[in-house]
């Protein structure tokens, strides 16, 4: 199976490390033309230095934009579609701030969904127009385990990341006849700076160290090891093309086998 995304335009969010990074890749080696949008902008550039490039036409970029901060981020998008056209969007943003669920108030809950709801379906929006003209789309979730079980201490992202799921599998239904999919991707454990932070959080907690915090998780998946960037890329990758055409509506784990023995 050859993925060739030659001449498709993708917007990739939080892509200069982790998760996003694996994913702008492997986008970038099937062909895709990647803006790369995160709101550091020389990680920004040094991600786009280190993005492959496979043929002379294939043309990279970068954005930058805080997702933290939604006004300004509704800005900076709206002016981006004035002058780009996307053709395949993977909504991926950083995550909440950890805590349990007596530790947060009403404002700490809206600003997750600012975060991750508000500017998801802002950029949806803005791409959806021309994908609905041009009869094909891809758009890609980058979601969470959580909302099949939720994660002890991410009560924010629990929450808002299912509000996010019910949202897009609606709006998959809609737009479907157009020819545009919708799909989520239900994230296990990756090899990222995220987790490294939520594993130091759960060891000062709970004054355990971070190594045996880490070994716990990995025993816990039935692989034995964490989910490494560029295989979440090749996932994406396979959604963004043609031989997905047919497959909308999904949440898909990606996760080792751990949902399974939730």
């Amino acid at each position: 199976m050859n993925i060739d995304l030659t001449h498709k335009n993708a917007l990739v969010g939080a892509a200069t490390s982790g998760i996003g990074a694996g994913i702008a890749t492997e986008l970038a080696k099937c062909g895709a033309n990647v803006t790369l949008m995160s709101r550091n902008e020389e990680k920004l550039k040094n991600s786009l230095a280190a993005l492959p490039v496979i043929n002379e036409n294939q043309k990279h970029q970068y954005l930058v934009g805080d997702f933290s901060d939604f006004e300004s981020f509704k800005i900076i998008i709206a002016d981006y579609f004035k002058n780009n056209t996307v053709d395949i969007l993977v909504n991926n943003t950083n995550g909440p701030e950890a805590g349990t669920a007596l530790d947060q108030n009403v404002e700490d809950f809206q600003t997750a969904f600012d975060l991750l709801f508000k500017t998801v379906f802002e950029t949806t929006a803005l791409a959806l127009p021309r994908m609905i003209e041009n009869k094909w789309g891809r758009i890609i979730n980058v979601s969470s385990l959580s909302v099949k079980e939720p994660i002890p201490n991410l009560v924010l992202s629990n929450a808002t990341r299912s509000a996010v799921l019910a949202w897009s599998k609606s709006l998959s239904n809609e737009v479907a006849q157009h020819q545009v999919t919708i799909n989520n991707i239900l994230t296990g454990n990756f090899d990222t700076e995220r987790i490294q932070k939520l594993i130091a959080v759960e060891s000062e907690q709970n004054n355990i160290s971070k190594a045996e915090i880490l070994k716990a998780k990995e025993n816990k998946i039935p692989m034995k090891r964490l989910g490494k960037p560029e295989e979440y890329g090749h996932l994406v990758a396979f959604l963004a093309s043609d031989y997905a055409s047919y497959l909308t509506g999904t949440s898909i784990p990606l996760d080792g086998g751990l949902l399974n023995v939730y």
